[in-house]
């Protein structure tokens, strides 16, 4: 049976671009591969012949031989196919791989680019919880902090050879970073497991790091915490993570802040809620009491005669300040009135005679008391 044409094989034009054969090729490669034509039994043959046509016109003097003489360019000991015989005698996985991190790049991670070196690696970023109290997240600080970490090996200068050796290219995958491997079909590549995926290794690893380029030490730093800092507020500090291996960059460092819980104040937001407890008659009289301010100072709030339990009131610009100035929150005094304990006799005596001439200074109990009595009346009928 006559070969077709290797152009019509990969759908393209002649004349056609590399560009162009290998998009062609592509394409071709993704309708007829065996694993997608299960029930295609033509499907094998017409992949390989795909692969075959590929080879050679991807290849500049193949392509041009082939233009030249068709097909017989590469019969009769002419030469220029693969291995110098048939191109369809060669292994056609040198093709497909050519289009393998375009059809299934995604799927593996990412395209391959043609490269994958990664001479430096860049160091891991690094998280450091940060406990604060209300006082020092309302003033805002400077603190000084220790990060156990990996710094750069100052015996090699971060580059893991002993006497700044320059690293030679990995032998195993002649400084790619990754190797692959012929499964069935499929080339499969993995991250080569001489040199790690750097693409180099070091013949002469330094004493003090091993060969990493860094070693493990606690660091001091200065952390800057702004005034109005919340629970779950993140710091970065650019490049004070871990070192990277042989020279590479550092990581970060995220500060991740939480504000530990008052004693006397509660927050929400920019605003703080301070609950004062007052005594029987001040909130029935009325009177003035002192309330502390989280700014370390004391306000007087007027407490209205007749207050009862839960009633609050407004401090303006009392609160806490809010990041990026965004103004200064209020603080909430609610007040709890408190029912006294442990009363003498004299003072069991002034109540009694209190409580006999103030039912009429209890609306809300009379007005409690009046809907149970008719709840009471309603089920009775």
């Amino acid at each position: 049976m006559a070969k077709r044409d290797f152009y019509e094989v990969l759908g393209v034009n002649k004349g056609a671009s590399a560009d162009e054969i290998k998009k062609g090729y592509r394409k071709k490669a993704k309708e007829l591969h065996p694993d997608r034509n299960a029930d295609n039994p033509q499907a094998e043959a017409q992949f390989k012949e795909a692969n075959e046509a590929y080879e050679v016109l991807k290849d500049a003097d193949k392509k041009a031989a082939y233009d030249r003489y068709g097909h017989q360019a590469f019969e009769n000991g002419m030469g220029g196919g693969p291995r110098g015989g048939h191109p369809g005698q060669g292994d056609f996985s040198s093709a497909f791989s050519d289009v393998f991190d375009d059809l299934f790049g995604d799927f593996m991670g990412g395209r391959g680019g043609g490269g994958g070196r990664q001479r430096a690696a860049r160091g891991a970023d690094l998280r450091y919880n940060l406990r604060v109290t209300l006082e020092e997240a309302f003033n805002g600080m400077h603190k000084t902090i220790n990060v156990p970490t990996s710094v750069q090996c100052e015996k090699c200068e971060g580059s893991g050879a002993e006497g700044g050796a320059e690293p030679t290219t990995c032998p195993t995958c002649s400084g790619m970073g990754k190797v692959r491997a012929q499964q069935g079909f499929f080339t499969v590549e993995r991250t080569c497991p001489t040199c790690s995926g750097l693409g180099q290794i070091i013949k002469n690893p330094c004493g003090g790091c091993g060969g990493q380029g860094r070693v493990e030490k606690d660091r001091a730093l200065s952390v800057n915490i702004p005034a109005g800092v919340e629970t779950g507020t993140r710091i970065r500090l650019a490049g004070e993570g871990e070192a990277g291996m042989r020279g590479g960059p550092s990581g970060d460092l995220y500060i991740f802040i939480e504000v530990a819980p008052h004693q006397i104040f509660e927050r929400e937001g920019p605003n703080l809620f301070c609950r004062v407890p007052v005594s029987m008659s001040n909130a029935a009289l009325g009177g003035d009491i002192e309330v502390p301010t989280i700014d370390g100072g004391r306000s007087r709030v007027k407490i209205p005669a007749g207050s009862q339990s839960g009633r609050q009131m407004r401090l303006r610009s009392k609160g806490m300040p809010a990041l990026r100035g965004g103004g200064v929150g209020d603080m909430m005094i609610e007040l709890a009135v408190e029912t006294p304990v442990n009363l003498t006799s004299r003072q069991k005596e002034l109540l009694r005679e209190f409580e006999e001439l103030s039912e009429e200074n209890n609306p809300e109990s009379s007005s409690f008391f009046s809907s149970v009595k008719s709840f009471w009346d309603s089920m009775k009928g």
